[in-house]
């Protein structure tokens, strides 16, 4: 399946200053493989060493939070937008 992924400004130093890029994968995991594919290094900023969603890294299939949905095993349809939004803390 081909999806879109929106690369946040952070990352965008692995996809050459692209603020989106095409990806393939039927489910979440197997489109973070084509992007460290495609964008070495990438998966290393979204996965940890355990191979799980970062805690500060939030995923959107479609508007949709993937740690509500499958995780990694959440399914990307075709056409499917998908964002990677860091987390942003902040406040005294």
């Amino acid at each position: 399946m081909s999806v879109k992924v929106r690369i946040p400004t952070i990352l965008r130093t692995y996809t050459d200053g692209q603020a989106e890029v095409a990806a393939e994968g039927a489910n979440l995991s197997e489109v973070i493989e084509s992007l460290e594919k495609n964008h070495p290094g990438i998966a290393a900023r979204v996965l940890d060493d355990q191979g799980k969603l970062r805690r500060f890294v939030n995923v959107y299939v479609n508007d949709d939070d993937v740690r509500f949905e499958g995780g990694l095993k959440t399914a990307t349809p075709d056409g499917a937008g998908i964002s990677i939004i860091p987390a942003v803390a902040g406040g005294c």
